[in-house]
């Protein structure tokens, strides 16, 4: 048995505490903090009454490293799951340093002034958790996370070679507002405006943003426009799947929401500078994100499902082999289980799932870790059997 602590009391956050309370022999002791206690009071009412469960709750800054390692320190887990804000990423690493505790996040650190999508911030703690006899293991939501353990499953079983990886995410569910995002909206919005970037015959290639698109036909949803996209997943399979030639990553998004986001880009609301406004200094995404709905709030009346998967080429025995591996989602089906949408439960159960093979030691190290690096069976497992059943469509 295990303690488990919890940083982040959003849409994740919440996921992540009803999935590990459905595990009491594994997570023996639950732990949820945020900046704001208000959000953990109405997750641990929810667990409680849905899963039967009572967690313990915490408030704390993450962008405080003090109050991080004060935290850590008095509740001693044997694992923290980072479900904040990417930008504290770095803060709640160097707080598990020093107090001696595994790390896992879900998604990779963001320097808050600038949209840059890297994994050279925590790679560098490399030697750092290596000589401290510690593990970090590090993007393990959707994507990145189950798109990561569908390529090292291909790899290992599917092909002899892998030649393209085309990781594709659809949200073909309708939340019923003009314009919403389903997970923070600073990350969210700053992901989709940024360059788009793929990797193919050894070099990075850069688009403009949103110029690149493609229909695709997605299992249980059909065929919807993908737009090409940067993912911070892609740097590191690119150095961990071996003889790869091309990787790309690519979303949808409907008219309305690029029409929308079209319009918050011309009159500068999605800009993450400071200005001026009223003798105060004012970013305009963060005053954005203040006027849209919390993506934690959409799940209640969410229908329809998410389809995403890899799909990858290569040769096995000398033929050439194309595949989709890939999990669908019901949003409806995520509200009754836990009260959330697929979006957020599609990245919360990864995240346990991650946290579940740490503390039983099926996947173990000493350093900091990508998904694919280790064996990719155990999870391909816990997927099938904890909410997140994989399919594999042969073409």
């Amino acid at each position: 048995m295990s303690k488990v602590l919890i940083v982040g009391a959003g849409g994740v956050g919440n996921v992540v505490a009803h999935k590990c309370a459905q595990l009491p022999e594994v997570f023996e002791h639950i732990v949820l903090a945020s900046r704001t206690l208000s959000r953990c009071q109405k997750i641990a009412l929810d667990v409680a009454a849905l899963q039967g469960r009572q967690i313990d709750i915490a408030q704390v800054d993450a962008d405080d490293l003090a109050q991080m390692q004060g935290l850590l320190a008095q509740h001693r887990p044997d694992v923290v799951i980072n479900v904040a804000l990417p930008y504290q990423d770095l803060h709640i690493m160097d707080a598990c340093l020093a107090t001696n505790i595994a790390y896992l996040d879900t998604a990779n650190y963001e320097p808050k002034d600038v949209a840059k999508f890297e994994y050279k911030w925590q790679w560098a703690y490399q030697s750092r958790y290596h000589d401290a006899n510690l593990m970090a293991l590090l993007g393990s939501g959707f994507d990145p996370g189950v798109t990561n353990v569908y390529c090292a499953y291909a790899q290992k079983h599917l092909f002899d070679e892998i030649e393209t990886i085309d990781i594709l995410d659809c949200n073909g569910g309708d939340h019923g507002y003009a314009f919403a995002t389903n997970f923070n909206p600073e990350i969210n919005i700053r992901e989709i405006t940024q360059r788009g970037r793929y990797w193919e015959d050894g070099e990075w290639k850069e688009t403009d943003s949103l110029s690149v698109k493609q229909d695709y036909d997605f299992p249980a949803v059909g065929v919807r426009k993908a737009y090409l996209l940067y993912h911070e997943e892609l740097e590191s399979l690119v150095k961990n799947i071996k003889g790869l030639r091309r990787i790309r990553f690519w979303m949808t998004f409907g008219e309305q929401y690029l029409t929308h986001l079209s319009v918050l880009q011309n009159v500068g609301m999605t800009r993450i500078d400071p200005i001026d406004f009223q003798g105060h200094k004012i970013i305009p995404i963060e005053f954005l994100k203040a006027l849209l709905p919390d993506p934690a709030s959409l799940g209640a009346g969410y229908q329809g499902k998410t389809s995403i998967g890899c799909e990858i080429v290569g040769t096995k025995d000398g033929k050439p082999r194309k595949v989709f591996i890939y999990n669908v989602c019901d949003h409806a089906d995520c509200w009754k289980e836990v009260r959330a949408q697929a979006v957020s439960y599609t990245t919360g159960v990864p995240a346990m799932i991650g946290a579940l093979l740490m503390v039983t030691g099926k996947w173990s190290g000493h350093g900091v870790f990508n998904m694919e690096q280790f064996d990719p069976d155990p999870f391909m497992d816990a997927l099938n059997r904890y909410g997140l059943p994989w399919d594999i469509r042969e073409d």
